[in-house]
């Protein structure tokens, strides 16, 4: 492939709800463009960009894929990124490096929730818009309910720039509105056409919509036009980009990617109206020093890892190593590369604002930014969404406990939106994603790509227990004395809440009752019975304990006998101290549309024992902000979703502990009885 200027370049994301056709279109376009020599189906499990055994066998996009064509003269790099909400990390890493997106619209169904998703985050990001209106050729396709539809729920104006020829088994082409001229689509070719009589007032109207945007674009075509002068083609089209660019409206197109009808005229819109690098991007980062941020990373344990990346500044040439600033690491490049879905098309050189891959980098990961060497950069990274939903997991055998941590690593450095954590207080391995399928996705790559099998077991949460009242003068006696050297500790402890501490200990030894020597042992087996309260099991907090008196035997007395003496001692003085069981409560942000509020906050009050604790308003949008026991957010992610139709997000923080009502408590301490029966 060809060297590209920075003005020859177009990035751009197709995102949008699942099931609208991303993956055929982007095939139909490879296959347009000459990239590829056949036409691959999504049923078929074919495709270029869908190629990983999860996406053939699931028939859905679970991985964004790189598409390098060309056409016109024109670089495209088309990010066919996956629709399923699960997958909203794939969306965080695209849109950032695209100066475009391309979003979709099923002609039968209308705008789904994850187009609407992809707009309102391509809007906050300042990105220029295009929307292909998808399946004409299906039963009950109608363009004018999904325009209607655009106007209602994305933040950007939905303009036509085609109008369709017919809709579903009559749908043969469509009308430019700019050029209003008709073209008739047959067998993935385009022919003009007469345009048809009863469409001419229709693409009026449109046209003249059209030329009021072209006049917004640009300050001095606005007054020309103001001013009544007829606006030349190259004007129109200079205000049409500046339009676009900057989000004053998205223009709207329409096609069917499954017969290729309409990529030829979508390829020339987006290749002569959509942004390149060089118009959105600070002229003078193209004379800065070399800077490249790596968006994505894949692991192949056949080709081992891929990292995609965007050269942000500079311009990348053949190089044999690059500095990582984030791991102050020199990397070792072995070749220069663009993709065209699996396969690696290797390039000469990289203009600024291009998109690239790298093969086999060691120590370099996701949101890593690399540079020449003695010439560090800063960009700023990318910020992905937080995941909340979570599963326990444990290795089904020694072998694959064995292999579990370092596959584990490598999962996570592919996606930022999976963390893994070792519980401290239920010692069990904790998986958190964007949602069940995602980890579903995610088990199923641990067993494909490093062998390593898993089972999703019931997580146990991190209760902890407490006290609310005190204990005096209660007794801990060790004594093991039955000939030869026996074992001797003997200690009196008080023992009462301290709330602003996790534990304290004290001694008031006075006549030397307990030796001084003893006495860390004591303080020692206090710090290890905590660890294991007398209700269930759990760690013991806010306590404060007062050694208080003893006694102890010349010989027989020892370290280890005084802390089995503090064993005891304590869990006698917690027994009689009011304990209590004590639950973890999270922090929840909770972003809804506006006309879900009363649901969701009756369910916080209701099942999810939550306390509201504020309300804002953000747009159309409602933020809540609550107080939630951590035991009922287990399945809030999946929940939420269903009750917002895919609309709501939430995030959550830790936020301290509370008394857990009485029938938990009961059901809680009968199951941690029954376990260790």
């Amino acid at each position: 492939m060809k060297v590209y200027k920075p003005e020859n370049i177009r990035n751009i994301a197709i995102a949008s709800h699942q099931g609208t056709g991303k993956t055929s279109l982007t095939e139909a376009i490879a296959f347009q463009c000459g990239a590829s020599k056949r036409l691959g189906k999504v049923t078929e499990g074919n495709t270029i960009s869908d190629y990983s055994p999860e996406e053939v066998k699931k028939k859905v996009s679970v991985n964004t894929s790189l598409l390098a064509c060309e056409w016109n003269d024109v670089k495209l790099n088309l990010l066919d990124v996956p629709g399923f909400l699960d997958f909203a990390g794939e969306v965080d890493a695209a849109l950032p490096v695209c100066e475009n997106v391309l979003m979709m619209v099923d002609a039968s169904s209308g705008v789904g929730v994850g187009t609407e998703l992809v707009a309102e985050r391509a809007k906050a990001l300042g990105k220029a818009a295009v929307i292909f209106i998808n399946k004409m050729e299906r039963e009950n396709a109608d363009f004018d309910r999904c325009v209607n539809q655009l106007a209602e729920k994305i933040p950007y104006a939905a303009v036509p720039v085609q109008l369709p020829i017919g809709a579903a088994n009559t749908f043969t082409g469509v009308v430019n509105v700019l050029s209003r001229k008709a073209y008739q689509f047959t067998d993935g070719k385009t022919t003009e056409i007469p345009m048809p009589e009863d469409m001419a007032e229709l693409v009026e109207d449109a046209h003249f919509k059209l030329m009021e945007y072209a006049a917004d674009g640009d300050d001095d075509i606005l007054m020309k036009y103001l001013e009544g002068e007829e606006l030349t083609d190259d004007e129109i089209k200079l205000g049409l980009r500046g339009a676009i660019a900057k989000g004053l409206f998205a223009p709207v197109l329409c096609g069917s990617a499954l017969n290729s009808m309409g990529i030829e005229t979508l390829l020339g819109f987006c290749t002569s109206y959509l942004s390149s690098p060089e118009d959105c991007l600070p002229k003078e980062d193209a004379a800065k020093p070399l800077a490249l941020l790596v968006f994505k990373s894949i692991t192949d344990p056949f080709v081992g890892k891929l990292n995609l990346f965007k050269v942000c500044q500079g311009h990348l040439g053949a190089v044999t190593t690059l500095y990582n600033v984030n791991k102050d690491k020199e990397e070792k490049i072995s070749g220069l590369a663009t993709m065209l879905g699996k396969a690696t098309v290797p390039v000469t050189e990289l203009c600024w604002g291009d998109i690239g891959v790298f093969a086999k980098l060691a120590n370099t990961g996701t949101n890593d930014v690399l540079c020449t060497k003695g010439e560090p950069q800063e960009i700023l990274p990318i910020e992905f969404s937080q995941p909340t939903y979570t599963v326990a997991i444990q290795p089904k055998s020694k072998a694959d406990e064995d292999k579990l941590g370092q596959a584990l690593q490598k999962i996570l450095e592919e996606d930022p939106t999976l963390q893994c954590v070792k519980d401290p207080v239920t010692k069990q391995t904790l998986l958190t994603g964007m949602g069940d399928t995602h980890l579903d996705i995610t088990l199923e790559r641990l067993v494909r790509k490093f062998n390593v099998l898993v089972d999703v077991v019931e997580r146990v949460l991190p209760y902890k227990e407490t006290i609310r009242g005190k204990a005096t003068h209660i007794e801990g006696k060790h004594k093991k004395q039955s000939g030869g050297h026996g074992q001797y500790g003997h200690v009196f402890i008080d023992v009462e809440p301290c709330y602003d501490e996790e534990f304290v200990f004290e001694e008031k030894i006075f006549g030397g009752s307990v030796p001084k020597q003893y006495i860390p042992a004591v303080e020692k087996g206090m710090k290890e019975a905590v660890q294991e309260g007398v209700l269930a099991g759990y760690p013991v907090t806010n306590i404060k304990i007062t050694l208080i008196d003893g006694s102890y035997h010349e010989v027989d007395s020892s370290e280890m006998a005084f802390k089995i003496a503090s064993n005891l001692a304590f869990r006698k003085a917690c027994e009689q101290a009011k304990p209590v069981l004590l639950e973890p409560i999270m922090n929840v942000e909770i972003r809804i549309p506006d006309e879900y509020t009363g649901d969701i906050m009756g369910d916080i009050n209701g099942a999810r024992r939550g306390r509201i604790m504020g309300m804002d308003k953000d747009g159309k949008m409602q933020v809540i902000t609550a107080r939630i026991p951590l035991a009922e957010l287990s399945r809030y992610t999946i929940d939420l979703k269903s009750m917002t139709q895919g609309r709501g997000k939430f995030t959550m923080q830790p936020d301290g502990y509370e008394e857990a009502p009485a029938p938990i408590a009961e059901r809680i301490i009968a199951a941690a009885k029954n376990k260790n029966k």
